[in-house]
C-alpha cells in the first residue's frame, strides 16, 4: 500500500504542476476563486435581501454611484442580486455535481467490476438515459416535484451521472485486470475492499475531471430551469434573474444592465469550470499534454 500512497502523492503534485503550467486551465481556476470568494464574503461585503423592494422611484434605474449595476424591476440592486445568486448557482452546481457523480462512480464501478448480468443491466439503465431527450425530462421532473431549490438540486442530479458512469465502467475495467488486483483477491480481499482500496484510488483522476465538466453542465441546468419559470423564486440565483429580466422586457426597453451581469456571470463560471477539466484532461492523458 505505500506505493498506492506515493502514485496518489504523486499525481497530486503533477496536477498542480500542469494547472500552474496550463495558461488556460490556470485561468480558469482563477476564474473560480474570485466566484467563491464573492459566494462566501459576498453578503459581508454587500448584504441583500430578495424581498427588500424600493421605491418607485428605484424602478430599472441605470449604473450610478449609489448603485454601480442599476436596479431591477422591484427596485432591488443588481449587484447585491449577483452576490446573493452567486451563493445559490454554486450550491445548486456543486450539490447536484455531487450526487452526480456519487450515482455515475457508483454505478461505473459496480458495472465495471463485477461484469457478467449485474454490468449488462446497469449499462441498459445508464443507455436509456443516455437516450432520453434531457431537456424535457429534466422540464418534466421539475415540473412533478415542484419549484424547490433541493428538489433542482435533485433533478439535476438524478439525470446528469450517465456519462460519468459510461467513463468509469470503461477504466474499471481496464484497471481491475492489474497484477496488484489479482494479488488482492489471491488473498482473500472482499470485493468491497478491493474495489475501495485498489480500483477506486486509480479511478478517481477520471472521476474528478469528469465531475469538474457537470458542475458547468449543472450551472447551465440550474440557469435553464429558472429561466423558464421552474426555479426557487424564494431565492436569487442568476437564472432567476435572467428569468425577471426576460418578463419585464429589458431586452426590448433598453435595461442592459439588468440582462448582462447574471448572463456574463454564468458565461463566466461555466468557462472557469471548462478551462480547468482541460487542464484536468491533460493532467490524466500525457499524449495529450505532448500535443
Amino acid at each position: 500500500m505505500p506505493i498506492d500512497k506515493v502514485t496518489t502523492f504523486q499525481r497530486i503534485k503533477n496536477a498542480f504542476s500542469v494547472l500552474y503550467g496550463n495558461k488556460t486551465g490556470f485561468a480558469g481556476f482563477l476564474i473560480l476563486c474570485f466566484f467563491l470568494f464573492i459566494a462566501v464574503f459576498g453578503p459581508f461585503i454587500k448584504p441583500y435581501d430578495i424581498m427588500d423592494f424600493g421605491g418607485a422611484e428605484d424602478i430599472l434605474r441605470p449604473p450610478s454611484f449609489e448603485h454601480l449595476l442599476g436596479t431591477d424591476d422591484m427596485g432591488r440592486d443588481i449587484l447585491g442580486g449577483l452576490i446573493a445568486g452567486s451563493r445559490i448557482s454554486l450550491l445548486v452546481g456543486v450539490m447536484a455535481t455531487v450526487l452526480s457523480m456519487f450515482l455515475g462512480a457508483a454505478i461505473g464501478l459496480g458495472a465495471g467490476y463485477f461484469g457478467g448480468f449485474i454490468d449488462a443491466v446497469l449499462m441498459r439503465l445508464t443507455d436509456i438515459f443516455l437516450v432520453l431527450p434531457w431537456l424535457p425530462l429534466v422540464l418534466v421532473l421539475a415540473a412533478i416535484l415542484g419549484a424547490n431549490l433541493w428538489n433542482i438540486i435533485l433533478v439535476i442530479g438524478l439525470t446528469s451521472w450517465a456519462g460519468t458512469a459510461r467513463v468509469v465502467r470503461a477504466q474499471t475495467l481496464s484497471v481491475k485486470e492489474r497484477t496488484y488486483v489479482e494479488r488482492a483477491r489471491s488473498l482473500g480481499s472482499s470485493n468491497l475492499r478491493v474495489i475501495l482500496r485498489h480500483i477506486l484510488p486509480n479511478v478517481f483522476p477520471v472521476i474528478f475531471a469528469n465531475t469538474v465538466l457537470i458542475a458547468a453542465v449543472a450551472i447551465l441546468s440550474e440557469t435553464t430551469l429558472s429561466f423558464l419559470g421552474l426555479g426557487d423564486s424564494l431565492n436569487q440565483s442568476w437564472g432567476m434573474m435572467l428569468h425577471y429580466a426576460f418578463e419585464c422586457g429589458a431586452a426590448s426597453i433598453g435595461a442592459y444592465w439588468f440582462l448582462l451581469p447574471p448572463g456574463i456571470c454564468v458565461v463566466l463560471v461555466v468557462l472557469g469550470f471548462t478551462f480547468l477539466g482541460y487542464a484536468l484532461d491533460e493532467w490524466i492523458n500525457p499524449q495529450i499534454r505532448k500535443r
